[in-house]
């Protein structure tokens, strides 16, 4: 497959939003022949234009710097290791907020759903999973959905299931990513649940994770949590994944279970 070119991708993205060339030049304060001569090569877009159109289709930041490559551009947003020391208020960060959570479960994950972190409260997630499961990289996604992991203890799995892949369609139609693609058609072919997965009913708020623990049934809230101002491409990919009571007897039952497990 040939290299696509910088009008290939601003063609692919405005498509993805759904956008014609008229609607996005308007947004762009442009025309749309010339966005058009862009997007066929007949016309090399600044820098700063490549910027303003990713801005109006919401390109993520790492796909911005493919964007400024295919035209001949350097990449703009980098992508610093975690572990650097840059990046420490970044680590301290995550470090509070999944501290100032428990004992609720919060972890805090990658776009490629990889765990970063972890407070002292998902080990009530992990109680008999496979230890190959957990053998890093772990990806929280198959940790959850795999039948030698979480899933045989979750009672409402069709429902998380349906919830789940849903959420990670959406993150492949924002991102484009074929790693995800990929990741969401091995969690399709685990057994268990139904095919297709139930989705939740349209009244519904929230979708419960209902988990079996021991001799409980705790219910739990999912929030996510991301970097409102991030300027590189790993705090725009980071997100802290906690899990809240849903009633008042889980939140009694995770402190209790908390306590005895020290």
């Amino acid at each position: 497959m040939a290299t696509p070119t910088a009008g290939d991708l601003l063609r692919h993205w405005r498509t993805t939003r759904r956008l014609s060339q008229l609607e996005l030049a308007g947004r762009a304060d442009t025309s749309a022949r010339h966005l058009s001569f862009i997007e066929t090569g007949r016309a090399t877009p600044s820098r700063q234009m490549l910027l303003h159109l990713s801005d109006e289709l919401d390109i993520p930041l790492r796909e911005r710097n493919r964007l400024l490559l295919a035209a001949g551009y350097a990449p703009v947003y980098t992508e610093p290791a975690l572990d650097t020391a840059a990046m420490a208020p970044i680590r301290d960060a995550v470090r509070q907020l999944l501290t100032g959570l428990a004992p609720h479960p919060a972890l805090a994950i990658d776009a490629a759903w990889t765990m970063i972190d972890a407070n002292a409260g998902i080990t009530l997630f992990l109680d008999g999973i496979d230890p190959a499961l957990l053998t890093p990289p772990v990806n929280a996604l198959r940790l959850t959905l795999h039948p030698d992991g979480l899933a045989p203890r979750i009672t409402n799995l069709a429902e998380w299931r349906g919830h789940l892949f849903e959420r990670l369609q959406r993150q492949i139609e924002v991102t484009g990513a074929p790693a995800l693609s990929a990741l969401l058609d091995e969690l399709r072919a685990y057994p268990g649940g139904e095919h297709p997965p139930r989705l939740p009913e349209p009244d519904q708020a929230v979708v419960p994770l209902r988990l079996r623990l021991h001799d409980r049934e705790l219910a739990f809230l999912s929030v996510t949590t991301v970097f409102g101002t991030p300027m590189n491409v790993t705090v725009a990919e980071l997100a802290i994944e906690a899990f809240l009571p849903a009633d008042p007897a889980t939140a009694t039952a995770l402190h209790e279970l908390l306590a005895t497990t020290g």
